[in-house]
């Protein structure tokens, strides 16, 4: 921030509009990573709360439980990767508040090396200050006794001729004094000159020196707030990823789902027979009274096997399954 300190310095020595300028500009980095810390939280928050929403829709919920074979397994595996969606939203909150408290480290550290600095800096001004209004108050009886020293010298040769031998002592007697007070503020006021200089070019090395600490902490923590947002976008992203392989997983289930066997699994479990009942005939109540023998049933007529299974089409506006290179797709 050296060339920083050069835009923003003040010809007024004790100015600190530049200096201030800075400060205040690294609290206001601080309070962005702050405010990123807390982002980070608030996310968390929410990614826990959608996982905890997540697993208990997948164990509470009911989603075809009734099925039978081949689609009751792909359901199961739909049902353990939504559960395993929330316990990955969950791991990701955990995630982002260790990322979060990372940031918090970060930005603690650098407040309490950047505080060192200021308390220097703060007592550098504090002593230059001091002894600037030493110097311009050295600077004020320095000139007050100039004007002195002329005014006495004025009356010595305005009165020269006009006034008596003791008065004439008298002036020249304060004009001497006036010089004497004159010889010590002036030695007082360039003594105070030489250690503002001192105290001057003290500060002003300090002001550099501060400046170029407080430019490599902004450089850092730039290059930390830029990589803790690109690390949160990564994360984010996994976190896709990994969804998308669970939801491969119920995509592969749902491939092995055989809509003839998972019929054909129904048919065997809730199977009653192979033959149909015997048709209910007309019998004459008086023909079965002569009719001693009685008449026998006709034969069940065996239930014959239909034919295959229809297969299914898709509706307009459905989506069409299928399988390339062993992945699954959904064309629209």
């Amino acid at each position: 921030m050296c060339d920083l300190n050069v835009q923003i310095s003040s010809t007024d020595l004790t100015s600190t509009v530049g200096y201030d300028s800075i400060i205040q500009h690294l609290n206001d980095g601080r309070k962005n990573c702050k405010e990123f810390e807390d982002f980070l939280k608030e996310r968390a928050i929410i990614e826990e709360k959608y996982g905890k929403e997540l697993i208990n829709l997948s164990k509470k919920k009911p989603c075809g439980q009734t099925e039978l074979n081949t689609l009751k397994r792909s359901l199961d595996v739909f049902k353990q990767q939504i559960d395993n969606v929330g316990q990955g939203h969950i791991q990701l909150a955990q995630t982002l508040r260790e990322e979060a408290k990372k940031m918090e480290d970060f930005r603690e550290k650098q407040k309490l090396h950047r505080k060192k600095i200021e308390l220097i800096m703060e007592a550098i001004h504090k002593n230059r200050n001091l002894q600037y209004k030493k110097t311009m108050e050295a600077k004020r009886l320095y000139e007050q006794r100039c004007r002195d020293k002329d005014e006495a010298e004025q009356a010595v040769h305005r009165n020269a001729n006009l006034v008596t031998q003791k008065q004439q002592e008298k002036l020249f007697l304060k004009l001497a004094q006036t010089k004497s007070a004159l010889e010590d503020t002036d030695r007082s006021y360039q003594q105070s000159v030489t250690t503002m200089e001192k105290i001057r070019d003290e500060w002003q090395n300090e002001h550099i020196k501060a400046c170029e600490f407080f430019e490599t902490q902004e450089c850092e923590r730039i290059n930390y707030f830029r990589n803790a947002l690109w690390l949160h976008v990564n994360q984010l992203s996994l976190g896709c990823v990994q969804n998308d392989e669970k939801y491969e997983e119920i995509r592969k289930s749902l491939e092995m789902c055989s809509i003839e066997k998972d019929v054909d699994f129904f048919v065997n479990l809730r199977k009653t027979g192979s033959l149909a009942p015997a048709p209910v005939v007309y019998e004459n109540y008086y023909n079965a009274q002569r009719n001693v023998t009685p008449a026998r049933s006709p034969a069940p007529v065996p239930i014959s096997r239909r034919g295959p299974l229809p297969t299914p089409t898709s509706a307009p506006g459905e989506p069409d399954y299928a399988t390339v290179d062993g992945y699954s797709l959904v064309h629209f």
